[in-house]
């Protein structure tokens, strides 16, 4: 691995098709999406899941808003989803991975990432939106987080 990549893991208690639904679902993201201190409107996420299309994202803090623009490299339900932002050149490969007993491992793989996201202040915001996202899942059917 190099210095300009990042991975982080995550075991979430629910079901993979379930926390692949939340990935790729804009209602869902609305609820998680970006670092504490932020908020991610539904109509500020645009998902045209197939490679090629777009994945933008408007998170919103403190009167000022970020907008990640992405566009889709892989997609591979509901076990892989990529995208590459042209604006940086960062690569995300997310790889949803089925426990079993309800618990999906999620391994965020990015290369090319751009110093200022590799700082630690950076890193640390990028876990509290994984925090986010655990307690989304957990609120929508404890203890675990999904329908049947």
């Amino acid at each position: 691995m190099t210095d300009d990549q990042l991975i982080h893991r995550r075991i979430l208690r629910a079901p993979r098709e379930l926390v692949w639904r939340c990935m790729t679902e804009p209602d869902h993201l609305a609820m998680f999406w970006g670092p504490r201190g932020t908020s991610t409107p539904v109509d500020g996420i645009v998902v045209e899941l197939r490679v090629g299309g777009r994945f933008e994202t408007l998170m919103i803090g403190e009167g000022a808003g970020h907008r990640m623009s992405a566009v889709f490299t892989e997609i591979i339900p509901p076990e892989q989803l990529a995208w590459r932002e042209p604006a940086t050149g960062m690569h995300t490969t997310t790889t949803f991975t089925d426990l079993g007993d309800d618990r999906t491992e999620i391994v965020i793989h990015q290369r090319h990432v751009p110093l200022a996201a590799r700082s630690p202040e950076a890193r640390a915001g990028f876990l509290t939106s994984l925090d986010e996202f655990e307690t989304y899942l957990a609120r929508l059917d404890p203890p675990h987080g999904g329908h049947r």
